[in-house]
């Protein structure tokens, strides 16, 4: 008789039984691919692509052929499917045992039938054990028939192309190893389906017979087809084994559970999301707590690998299965983040296995909740204007592309979102009309960023050819003397600028730094014998000519002459912002950790701007620590150092790159480096970095940090250095003493006065809401809303009322009590400006959909709006118009 185990007890015996076939246990791979092919490790193999394909089977020092693990899988190709069918994860673990040259077929076939039958082991009973092979594998025929004693009529030969890795046949390629498969299926009963053995090889749709092991047997190295179109399958030198065995499956045979949700993982996380959202777990609804449980997990376990929510690669996927279980906790009810409550469950059942969703599970709950509060900002907003768009459109049309990326654009609905709640109301999307939007918009913002003051600024370079980089001097010396080597204005060398020409001047030395590693570039002035201009701004290209943007004031500038170069007093204030980043991301990471990494920064003579990668906002503690460790650093007055070095050094010696820069042979080293400690933080800064920067520390004057913003895949913290940053905080204290004064108390005073102020003000907000709930209840003809008028619309009883002075949650909170005590099965409330549809369960089941009424009724009020099958809301100008159509839109 099958034994009755738990999850995690099904994946200890898997271990501990290869284990006693003299296998080397080894931990899960992280959900991060470790190779480039895929963003995520999508099979139990994968993290042994090199020893299948011969190299050294050595593993932390431990050499063993036989190795068996525990891995942790995410594949989202079909991640619509999650929630709404019982078998579908995103993420899911595959117990394999795999053989790098060592045992083959009967081995393989022999272990997995004894650890499934076995009563030491799961003890499945064997009548119940069917399996599939290649049509040509005679070998495995005969070791499931002979060795094992499997009846041959539980036994399938595919006649089509099946059961054959990594295709489903030779034929069909690619070249390499490849192999036949046998597949194990466990029979659980006519409770599960009423159809036979013979039936479930021919529909593989049954319920009954599920898969739980698959065997792959790499054999054959494919070569090219031969001349009459066959493959060329030849022996492989040695021969290897991947199996897998799906650990939910085997759960759900074992456990007698109906489907992967039910058992001892998913039930519990389940059962918490029923409990916070009031919603039971049945009917149509049980989609959003089966979606919600699943993607929390899945999100759980690569947050813990150290995947962090952002717009590219793994990230953007790993935003893509927040956002949807976000999107279906919101149909369940949440407005506030409530998900990542969920975390200690997972971490609860399988931090066993995988202790890293212990050790991280505060920072998994905080990046989590950080993300709900993101994207429940623009979810709701973004799903009434899709509502109201889908609603007023026929079965079977398209939303077109600009619209589903204005959707993106301006709400942050990812197409994939706007596809799934189009296909609720049976709308398909345009998609290549939202990648030509996208693309345009991509266009735009590309254009949008070239340099507009000169031609060469924004990429022609061609009148640039032949000339040699700029010596820059301008790390010791404010003014220099250089001669113009070139004047280009339009594309084309001139040979002299007259008063108020402009132009690109490129000077053979230069005191002006070109903006670079995040530092703009200088201003400043150009002055020869009867003449002088503006230096606008200066860049460098990637070959080291330096281009200055130069305004002739006065004079003639010729090409050939000698000019001297000026800089700007702002470089003082430039230099003071770009070392006060450095010690920015000093005390960054000494405060957060050390995976802080720059992702990009801004420093100019007005403020600097950083931007790093961390999960959550910095806390007001974090900041302030932050802040007082930068400027502890600042008064030790320690020395700033630079010197070039090889870039092997360089690297040795520690040195970290600063985001988007490009290094050559030799680079340059600045170094910040004191003994001071402060609160355990000694400074210690070296960075490769041609910026400019002040002598000492102590240069900087003070600092103070402005904001910490999201930027979706990654913080921005705006800070203020010097002189800017002692005026701003000038400002705030006049700024503090102004209100103060108009609150007619003191600045020390302000909080206290602002708290009571609020007090009253709370007291008068409830006082109004009382009031307005009483209004509303005296126009619906009290509790039992007599005065709603009340008729049969569309084989529906529909309650309908106008309601003055009545808008926003009143307007919702009326319609719910109306639909209450009315006994309709739709209601349909109008405020001055606003409009509330529900509709009862029983309804919903009928075919009602509120988002889809409300979008006509909208319409013909002047006005736009959506929602869910049972709720939906609009603005409106003209609730008449809107109430009048009732009987046009249901009827």
């Amino acid at each position: 008789m099958t034994r009755r185990l738990s999850t995690s007890d099904i994946r200890t015996m898997f271990l501990q039984f290869f284990q006693s076939k003299e296998h080397l246990i080894l931990p899960s791979h992280s959900t991060v691919a470790p190779d480039p092919t895929t963003l995520f490790t999508v099979a139990g193999m994968q993290p042994f692509k090199e020893q299948f394909m011969g190299a050294p089977a050595t593993f932390d020092g431990q050499h063993s052929k036989r190795v068996t693990t525990a891995q942790k899988c995410v594949r989202v190709g079909d991640i619509e499917n999650v929630g709404r069918t019982r078998r579908h994860l995103s993420l899911f673990e595959m117990m394999g045992n795999f053989s790098f040259g060592d045992y083959f077929k009967r081995e393989a076939i022999a272990w997995a039938w004894e650890f499934l039958t076995s009563p030491e082991w799961m003890g499945m009973e064997k009548d119940k054990m069917y399996v599939t092979i290649y049509k040509d594998d005679d070998e495995a025929f005969e070791y499931w028939t002979q060795d094992v004693g499997l009846p041959a009529d539980h036994i399938h030969r595919f006649d089509a192309d099946e059961n054959f890795w990594p295709a489903n046949s030779p034929l069909e390629g690619p070249n390499g190893p490849c192999g036949p498969c046998s597949e194990i299926y466990y029979d659980r009963g006519p409770n599960y389906g009423d159809d036979t053995w013979g039936d479930y090889y021919q529909t593989r749709e049954s319920a009954r017979f599920l898969e739980v092991w698959n065997l792959v047997f790499p054999q054959f190295d494919r070569q090219d087809l031969d001349e009459n179109g066959q493959p060329v399958l030849k022996d492989l030198p040695f021969k290897n084994i991947d199996t897998g065995m799906g650990l939910e499956r085997v759960a759900s045979v074992v456990q007698d559970v109906p489907d992967f949700y039910s058992n001892d993982v998913f039930l519990p996380i389940i059962q918490k999301i029923a409990a916070l959202s009031g919603k039971p777990y049945e009917g149509e609804v049980s989609v959003s707590h089966r979606v919600v449980a699943e993607h929390i997990r899945s999100v759980s376990m690569i947050l813990a690998d150290g995947t962090a929510f952002n717009n590219t690669g793994r990230g953007y996927t790993l935003r893509k299965i927040m956002r949807r279980a976000i999107r279906h906790g919101y149909m369940l009810g949440f407005r506030e983040p409530k998900l990542y409550e969920l975390v200690g469950l997972v971490a609860g059942s399988m931090g066993d296995a995988y202790p890293e969703l212990r050790s991280e599970q505060g920072r998994i709950e905080t990046a989590m909740k950080a993300e709900e509060e993101r994207f429940l900002k623009t979810l709701e907003g973004g799903i009434q204007r899709l509502g109201g768009l889908l609603g007023g459109m026929e079965k079977g049309s398209t939303v077109s592309g600009a619209e589903a990326f204005e959707l993106y654009d301006t709400y942050g609905f990812p197409l994939d979102l706007t596809k799934e709640i189009a296909e609720e109301y049976g709308i398909s999307v345009d998609e290549a009309g939202y990648a030509e939007s996208l693309e345009h918009a991509q266009e735009v913002a590309r254009a949008g960023s070239k340099y507009g003051k000169s031609e060469l600024f924004g990429g022609n370079q061609q009148a640039l050819d032949g000339l040699p980089a700029t010596q820059f001097v301008g790390y010791d010396n404010l003014e220099a003397q250089g001669q113009v080597l070139a004047l280009v204005a339009g594309g084309e060398r001139l040979s002299h600028l007259t008063s108020g020409s402009e132009a690109t001047v490129i000077l053979n030395r230069t005191p002006f730094y070109g903006e670079g590693g995040g530092e703009v570039g200088d201003t400043g002035r150009l002055e020869w014998e009867g003449g002088a201009g503006v230096v606008r701004d200066t860049k460098k290209t990637a070959a080291g000519v330096f281009l200055h943007d130069v305004l002739v004031e006065e004079g003639e500038l010729k090409d050939g002459m000698t000019v001297r170069g000026v800089v700007s007093p702002n470089r003082a204030a430039i230099q003071r912002h770009h070392t006060a980043t450095h010690l920015l991301q000093a005390a960054l990471r000494a405060v957060l950790g050390s995976g802080v990494q720059q992702k990009g920064s801004l420093v100019a003579a007005d403020r600097l701007r950083f931007d790093f990668s961390h999960t959550a906002a910095l806390s007001a503690d974090e900041i302030a620590a932050v802040e007082q460790l930068v400027n502890r650093w600042i008064s030790a007055n320690f020395a700033v150092t630079w010197r070039e070095m090889p870039i092997a050094e360089a690297k040795a010696a520690g040195a970290t790159a600063l985001f988007g820069e490009k290094y050559g042979d030799t680079v340059r080293v600045v170094k910040v480096e004191g003994d001071v400690n402060y609160d355990g933080h000694a400074v210690s800064s070296m960075e490769l970095c041609g910026g400019a920067h002040v002598g000492r520390t102590g240069d900087i004057g003070t600092f103070v940090i402005l904001s910490d913003e999201n930027l979706g895949s990654a913080r921005r913290i705006e800070a203020l250095a010097g002189e800017a940053a002692t005026a701003w905080v000038r400002e705030r204290l006049n700024g503090v003493a102004k209100v103060a004064a108009l609150l007619n108390t003191s600045p020390d005073a302000l909080e206290s006065r602002v708290a009571g102020l609020q007090s009253q003000l709370k007291a008068a907000e409830k006082e109004t809401a009382h009031v307005r709930r009483q209004l509303a209840e005296a126009q619906m003809g009290g509790g039992g809303g007599s005065a709603a008028q009340t008729r049969e619309l569309g084989g529906f009883k529909v309650a309908s009322l106008k309601l003055s002075g009545i808008e926003g949650n009143d307007l919702r909170t009326a319609a719910d009590k109306l639909l209450d005590s009315s006994g309709a099965d739709l209601v349909v409330l109008a405020g001055d400006k606003g409009l509330v549809v529900k509709a009862t369960k029983a309804a919903v089941e009928r075919g009602a959909h509120a988002g889809g009424l409300i979008g006509k009724l909208a319409a013909a009020g002047g006005g736009k709006g959506g929602g869910r099958p049972d709720m939906a809301q609009a603005g409106i100008t003209n609730a008449d118009a809107a109430l009048g159509a009732l009987e046009t839109a249901l009827g």
